[in-house]
């Protein structure tokens, strides 16, 4: 009788050690590692490899050294100044000879048709019946980290570039439809993203001084 009785002992034990590591699992607050929701574009055919060289002056450079301190376009800056530069880039309004060219809708359908690019072709026509013969920016973000920035660095200047292209495309979205990118259809997004695309390289790590 006194083996039964200890038996059911370790059998209770056993139940409250179980229910203790259930009742920690879903007290405890985890960690959740912060950063950007992006999805990575496809890869490519060789067929449809790109050949063409980047104007350099459509490239915006940033860096980040291994004691987090930021380079934009060779020069030292502020972290909080990303966001407004990147926007200035990217939408070029006053036409500077040192940022992002921009390129019409129809001179960019123009190409895509004699190139045979079919799907490009139709998003295109669809843009221009839409939204008109808009510019598109042909700027990208070259985003390059030393294998000792830190992980929260990269992240908010991550979130720096992305926010400037998130500016940008409300700003485009309420000119052409009233309403800002997230409050449009998934349509309506397509064309924005034809005219804004998020275009950013990142590079490997390596040693930046």
């Amino acid at each position: 009788m006194a083996k039964k009785v200890g038996d059911l002992n370790a059998s209770s034990q056993a139940d409250i050690a179980f229910l203790l590591l259930i009742f920690f699992l879903v007290t405890t607050s985890m960690s959740v590692d912060q950063g950007l929701f992006r999805q990575l574009p496809p890869p490519q055919e060789d067929k449809q490899e790109n050949t063409d060289k980047i104007n350099e002056r459509n490239i915006f450079i940033v860096l980040i050294n291994k004691d987090n301190q930021l380079a934009i376009e060779g020069e030292v800056a502020d972290i909080n100044t990303l966001t407004e530069r990147t926007i200035e880039f990217i939408t070029n309004p006053k036409d500077k000879a040192d940022l992002a060219e921009k390129v019409k809708a129809s001179k960019k359908l123009e190409d895509a048709t004699r190139d045979g690019k079919a799907d490009e072709v139709v998003a295109l026509k669809k843009l221009i019946d839409n939204c008109g013969d808009v510019e598109i920016t042909k700027g990208v973000v070259s985003l390059q980290n030393d294998r000792g920035t830190t992980y929260e660095t990269y992240i908010a200047v991550q979130n720096a570039i992305v926010a400037a292209y998130n500016i940008t495309r409300d700003k485009f979205s309420q000119e052409q439809f009233g309403k800002v990118y997230d409050e449009l259809s998934s349509d309506q997004q397509k064309l924005v993203k034809i005219v804004i695309p998020l275009n950013i390289s990142e590079a490997e790590p390596r040693s930046i001084k």
